[in-house]
């Protein structure tokens, strides 16, 4: 599997090289990878999107069956390209080989979960209320609900998922298991993995014979090519995992068209954990140990590492800290996945340091180049509320512990949170008061409420919900994980009494698919 550096349109790798070229960089040492990449013209954009809405008409329309297969056939083909993808997107990214093996077998999963979900049909929530044609004083009409393909998609890569939420993620392979197209803007950070990904993606196109257009990958800059196309006619939906300022900026492009799309983005999280005093005083040096490998797992780079502790202040917080302080001073040095990130994190625990009543709690061992080094700061409830920036994400190991005069001051805290994906309630015998009246706060500010563990790992599956309030997510009714995520790109679509031989196959009356159907308020299986 050899590298090219262009773009995969039409079924083909092409590039005009008439926006220049860039390299990937390997975090680690700061060194430009093999291969140079080309940007995307606005002419090659145009192009990939008219080949997904050309594509559109036919991928939308197979059966079920064969869209299950093409699924199927991208993860084997994933599969057996592992070991040319995990050397590349290690150099990338700096993440380690296990991690990266890890997080392919979790995207072949998703492929392979989009297809079980294809063939059991229940995602089609078909409802058929039959006519009754004697009803007084006006005939009830036949009506029958599905739900059908949006259209062409466009998912951006994610910097912190090169594989799961990137060129093959979650956002592709629910957008093709509903039937639309997808065109990838791939990430800068890892153009070399996004590249063998998208080859395995174009021999799975080739083997199941699907348009050509069902799948194209382009590179280049978010702000031109990332911004053409979601303002592009074809395009009806969008996919994002990414910063709060890129996925804002992008889904005001998307609502500024003369059509508005949706735009699904997961833009910010710092997941808090409420720990109560029962807890606190039982299971302190448990937790704190448990904390800070949340904290620091990944170099604090996933969506749900927590970045805010909630706590009251006395001689038991003070044992929690100090142990949390002891267990952070242990960690080693990981590497964050650019530079730029890098950075950024530096800048921010600077930042905060200089904001009042903030105070460094422990600082892990000092990194060289990209490493993160892990921060644990503390303030006062009082002057947490009094200072909003204090609620700002820092990307990476870093937590801001809120400490709490009392019950109400820590319910002011929940109460005063932004949206967030995930949240965590640590409670024993005798929370169970607080624990109820925290829960009923907490569960309007976030996606997943998780009680006695961390939000650390996202599993896939039908119940998982991953998303929330904004700015964690643009569409609080959506998931980004687990089968609803196919929801994102399907529309409702009512026949009224339409003939046989034109409704779709799991409206028509002998069911020949076998699906679930609500039958005049009755789920079945059976024929009408």
């Amino acid at each position: 599997m050899d590298l090219t550096g262009k773009h995969l349109i039409k079924g083909r790798w092409q590039a005009s090289g008439r926006e220049g070229t860039f390299q990937a960089v390997d975090p680690a040492n700061n060194e430009s990878l093999p291969t140079e990449f080309f940007n995307a013209s606005l002419d090659e954009v145009e192009l990939a999107a008219q080949a997904a809405a050309t594509a559109f008409a036919t991928f939308s329309h197979l059966p079920l069956e064969e869209r299950a297969g093409f699924l199927d056939e991208c993860a084997s083909q994933l599969d057996a390209a592992i070991e040319q993808i995990v050397p590349r997107a290690m150099a990338e990214t700096g993440l380690p080989e296990l991690r990266l093996r890890g997080e392919l077998g979790r995207t072949t999963g998703q492929l392979r979960q989009f297809s079980a979900v294809l063939r059991r049909g229940d995602w089609k929530r078909v409802v058929i209320d039959t006519a009754q044609p004697e009803r007084q004083p006006v005939p009830k009409p036949d009506i029958r609900l599905t739900q059908i393909a949006l259209g062409p998609v466009v998912v951006f890569g994610a910097s912190n998922f090169p594989l799961a939420f990137s060129v093959a993620g979650g956002d592709t392979a629910s957008a093709l298991a509903a039937g639309c197209p997808v065109i990838v803007k791939g990430h800068e950070a890892h153009p070399g993995t996004s590249e063998l990904v998208a080859q395995c993606l174009q021999k799975a196109i080739e083997t199941c014979k699907m348009p050509e257009g069902t799948f194209a990958l382009l590179h280049g800059p978010g702000r031109t090519i990332g911004a053409q196309l979601i303002q592009h006619p074809a395009i009806k939906a969008g996919g994002f995992t990414g910063s709060i300022a890129a996925g804002r900026a992008l889904l005001d492009l998307a609502n500024q068209r003369p059509d508005p799309i949706p735009f699904f983005g997961e833009l910010g999280s710092s997941n808090p954990i409420f720990l109560l005093d029962s807890a606190l005083s039982q299971k302190g040096s448990e937790i704190a140990q448990g904390f800070v490998g949340a904290m620091t797992l990944g170099a604090g780079q996933f969506c749900t590492n927590p970045g805010i502790l909630v706590l009251k202040e006395g001689k038991d917080s003070e044992a929690f800290l100090s142990e949390a302080a002891k267990a952070i001073g242990e960690q080693q040095g990981q590497c964050m996945l650019t530079p730029a990130i890098a950075a950024s994190f530096v800048k921010g625990n600077e930042k905060r340091q200089t904001a009042k009543g903030v105070s460094v709690k422990a600082f892990g061992p000092q990194g060289q180049g990209n490493l993160a080094q892990p921060v644990l700061m503390a303030v006062s409830a009082q002057d947490y509320l009094a200072d909003a920036d204090l609620q700002e994400e820092i990307f990476g190991p870093s937590t801001l512990a809120i400490l709490c005069d009392n019950d109400e001051q820590m319910l002011a805290i929940a109460a005063s949170f932004h949206g967030h994906l995930t949240s965590s309630l640590f409670a024993s015998n005798g929370d169970e008061e607080m624990s109820a009246r925290l829960s009923s706060v907490i569960q309007q500010k976030v996606g997943r409420l998780i009680f006695n563990g961390f939000g650390t790992g996202v599993e896939v599956c039908a119940g998982m919900s991953h998303g929330g309030p904004y700015p964690s997510s643009t569409h609080v009714q959506s998931t980004s994980v687990g089968e609803r995520a196919i929801d994102r790109f399907v529309r409702p679509l009512c026949y009224q009494n339409s003939p046989q031989a034109l409704l779709p196959l799991e409206l028509k009356d002998d069911n020949p698919l076998g699906i679930p159907r609500l039958v005049n308020g009755v789920w079945t299986s059976e024929p009408l």
